[in-house]
């Protein structure tokens, strides 16, 4: 007499293990809805959207190797928030800002090639990202503009233009310019410096500590004058790593 088949057994998972998937979900939502936002006018608060976005995607990917529930459905659902909210929303909301209403043909075209540059620049890290888990690389370097660093640096001249208040739109060609380097960036095959290799001694950390205080603070006072500063930061420490501290890694 045969047995009847026993039922696999079912595949749970505790809520904590769905946490990093579920602040993923929060940035796909936030989003979508700053984009929402750009349409109704509300540029502000569509940009506030957006950084909360990018919070959320560099807490979710670390939470997941933390809590070790990282799959592979995660990080796809990952990859794909990274193109909505910054190859997406960010080109969206600056253009509804700065570019619809005086290049409207010429505007579009800068958000389709920021658009096409960014999904080609993720495309390109997923790639490299499991060449490296195969190889053992380091991943000193990414190759190109990450794509979150793009969409904060497309969104400078609006840093710019809440910062410093009466002042009036850039000129839409320029805007569209603009966003267009930024794009050739991220598919570029400049090396830029990943701070998720950087190392702190350990008599430094308190240093560290007391200065990601201030940059904590700048940001809650004055956040649009905290964000020119640290895009521009960002740039001078891309440009040093590249013509410094890249040549030295590769020589040696």
């Amino acid at each position: 007499m045969t047995k009847p088949p026993r039922n696999p057994p079912r595949k749970e998972v505790t809520l904590a293990q769905l946490l990093p998937n579920m602040l993923t979900v929060a940035a796909i939502c936030a989003g979508v809805t700053a984009i929402r936002m750009g349409v109704q006018g509300d540029y502000v608060r569509a940009v506030q959207l957006l950084l909360i976005a990018g919070v959320l995607d560099g807490l979710d990917g670390r939470l997941a190797r933390l809590l070790r529930s990282s799959s592979a459905m995660g990080a796809e659902l990952d990859s794909l928030a990274d193109f909505l909210n910054f190859g997406v929303a960010a080109p969206l909301v600056v253009y509804y800002w700065g570019l619809q209403d005086v290049a409207r043909q010429a505007g579009w075209i800068a958000v389709l090639f920021f658009a096409v540059c960014c999904v080609m620049r993720l495309a390109r890290f997923n790639v490299s990202a499991k060449s490296e888990d195969t190889k053992g690389g380091s991943g000193a370097y990414f190759e190109g503009l990450p794509s979150p660093a793009g969409a904060l640096l497309a969104m400078l001249p609006m840093f710019v233009t809440f910062a410093i208040p009466g002042m009036s739109t850039p000129p839409a060609p320029l805007i569209g310019l603009y966003m267009a380097g930024v794009g050739l960036l991220m598919i570029s095959p400049v090396p830029i410096w990943s701070f998720k290799k950087t190392k702190i001694s350990r008599e430094n950390v308190k240093y560290f500590l007391l200065g990601f205080a201030c940059v904590a603070a700048a940001l809650v006072l004055f956040t649009w004058a905290a964000l020119i500063v640290m895009c521009l930061a960002y740039v001078a420490i891309v440009i040093w790593a590249s013509l410094i501290w890249y040549p030295k890694d590769r020589s040696g």
